[in-house]
């Protein structure tokens, strides 16, 4: 680009309506993660699908870890992240070749889809079938939004403007968790209104993509150099953009070399980012953190706060966890990603291990735990949620968006965006079964993933600030003392 640090431009108007625009597909996929959490807690809900899970629920001796504990609640969670997986892959297809603000365009289609039918539903299957909507819309724009977001950004910035997505994400989910406490008043149809409402960030973003442009990549890409100049020009904000282009135009040509991207994958130079990728992903949600915000309110009914108590905490960790991804935005430029990886680490570990043994000690199968001590395990989750904002949460999104060629870059980004979704709908799958097996010992479980996420920072991820994202196999993968053992 301009150099290996900053790209000419300027911050106008245009470019943070790009921005804030693309950035509401993060908004969409956190109110849904926010929102299956609260509505699965909710007694109108439960009568109405799982009137077994309503009536476990009601008897005053049953075990707190199992109470929740059902396969058929669990997949209301998880069929989304299902059908996101496979959708990511197709949508990794689409915006290769029809562009990233139509694939754009087509998630907030899917999303709304998937809101209508689910605020209509009035059985389980309906209610199945309008979550395997959202899971599309949320694996086109989850595969989308982040590469859009890297590639309209200048490098100076790109980390910052990439952490939108994940703001977003974090406000979404406090959105959510906002309006399942207003709706958990309305009686029989609260739930409705919670699932109904993913429609407005969906709106948001289907307006949003007629004012975007594309990214001058996808239109250079697809032959379309003039276009891609005169958007790179808009984005800028400046009419002196040769160098970057030039260098965009030139990594598009080697991408047209490639004839099979997934194929490529497999050659050397792929090979790190993909491993850092993937392992980024899997760990993302061995943090345990989406246990956390999709049950959030169950979680807080397990230690005895009532239904509305427990949703009152969710918002107030949701709060937590929006401020703390302003401090990404600062820092991630400045700091570096493996700093705030590495700080993040040992916070969450504190965090968990001091939830665990609260619980192992004074939280029984029944009776609940003291206000003081329910007091100081919300403080904890906010805390442990407050160091993952701030670095798991966002980088896992950063990373595997600024690290890949750009001749497999949307191939491998949807092989990052299915294992987020897969791991994603293992957890929300298990979560409340392990919870039930393994009690107050799964925080401890969560640690221990915790520590090996860690040694994965500090022996194989790279810093990749300030680095040229077409310049990242010179600059990194080939002077990183393990990875450069490929080439």
């Amino acid at each position: 680009m301009a150099n290996a640090q900053t790209n000419n431009s300027k911050i106008t108007i245009y470019a943070l309506s790009c921005w804030i625009f693309a950035a509401f597909g993060g908004l969409m996929f956190g109110y849904d993660i926010g929102i299956s959490g609260g509505v699965s807690g909710m007694d109108d809900f439960l009568v109405k699908f799982f009137p077994h899970v309503y009536e476990r629920k009601l008897h005053a001796k049953e075990n707190n870890y199992c109470k929740y504990n059902d396969q058929l609640l669990q997949l209301f969670t998880s069929s989304l992240y299902l059908s996101a997986l496979v959708a990511s892959f197709f949508a990794s297809k689409a915006a290769t070749k029809l562009g990233r603000r139509p694939t754009i365009f087509m998630a907030a289609m899917f999303f709304i889809g998937g809101a209508a039918l689910s605020a209509a539903a009035d059985n389980r299957w309906m209610l199945i079938c309008g979550r395997i909507l959202f899971g599309i819309g949320v694996g086109f724009g989850n595969e989308t939004v982040p590469l859009f977001l890297t590639e309209v950004a200048p490098i100076q910035h790109r980390g910052a403007v990439n952490i939108l997505f994940q703001l977003f994400v974090t406000i979404g989910i406090f959105i959510a968790n906002l309006v399942n406490y207003g709706t958990s008043m309305i009686h029989p149809n609260g739930w409705r209104m919670s699932l109904g409402f993913a429609a407005v960030p969906a709106m948001v973003l289907l307006i949003g993509s007629f004012v975007i442009t594309d990214t001058p990549t996808s239109l250079i890409e697809r032959g379309k150099e003039v276009q891609g100049k005169a958007a790179l020009k808009k984005i800028r904000g400046v009419s002196e953009v040769e160098s970057e282009y030039q260098e965009i135009v030139a990594s598009c040509e080697q991408a047209k070399q490639v004839k099979h991207p997934f194929r490529n994958l497999a050659k050397a130079a792929s090979i790190p980012p993909l491993v850092i990728a993937i392992l980024l992903q899997i760990f993302q949600q061995f943090t345990g953190i989406n246990a956390i915000m999709f049950y959030a309110p169950v979680l807080f009914q397990t230690m005895g706060f009532k239904t509305d108590g427990s949703l009152l905490s969710s918002v107030i960790t949701g709060l937590v966890n929006v401020g703390s991804t302003f401090i990404s935005i600062y820092l991630v430029d400045k700091v570096g990603r493996r700093k705030l990886l590495l700080q993040a680490c040992c916070q969450m570990l504190i965090s968990q291990i001091a939830i665990g043994a609260i619980l192992v000690t004074n939280l029984r199968e029944t009776g609940t735990l003291d206000r003081t001590l329910a007091a100081v395990v919300v403080l904890l989750v906010c805390t442990y949620v407050m160091s993952f904002a701030w670095s798991w949460g966002p980088l896992g999104w950063l990373i595997p968006s600024e690290t890949f060629p750009l001749e497999t870059r949307t191939a491998g980004f949807a092989f990052a965006v299915s294992t987020n979704m897969l791991f994603t709908s293992l957890i929300a799958q298990a979560f409340l079964t392990m919870l039930c097996t393994m009690q107050a010992y799964i925080f401890f479980f969560f640690s221990g993933w915790i520590v090996v996420m860690g040694l994965f920072v500090i022996f194989l991820l790279p810093e990749t600030k300030g680095i040229p994202i077409d310049s990242m196999v010179e600059s990194v993968w080939m002077k990183h003392p393990v990875w450069k053992k490929l080439f």
